[in-house]
């Protein structure tokens, strides 16, 4: 079994870009604020949702591991 993932948005930081949702649409969607919104806030690890975090523009998205808490993105040597 791999990995489970709590993913957040700070929404106090989103600025609404969507490359997370070009990144991974089935991850990411904006709500009606242009807000960014997990499409499910505890997922199974994905690639394509750590590419989003990466990415994001403005540091927007963190993950943590879901069993342990332990922070996946961004890492604390950044």
């Amino acid at each position: 079994m791999g990995d489970r993932w709590r993913i957040e948005v700070d929404h106090g930081v989103c600025v609404g870009s969507a490359f997370c949702v070009s990144s991974a649409p089935g991850g990411f969607r904006l709500d009606a604020a242009r807000q960014a919104q997990p499409v499910e806030p505890e997922a199974d690890a994905s690639e394509a949702v750590l590419v989003a975090a990466e990415g994001c523009p403005v540091e927007a998205i963190a993950i943590r591991l879901l069993a342990s808490g332990e922070q996946v993105f961004p890492s604390d040597d950044q």
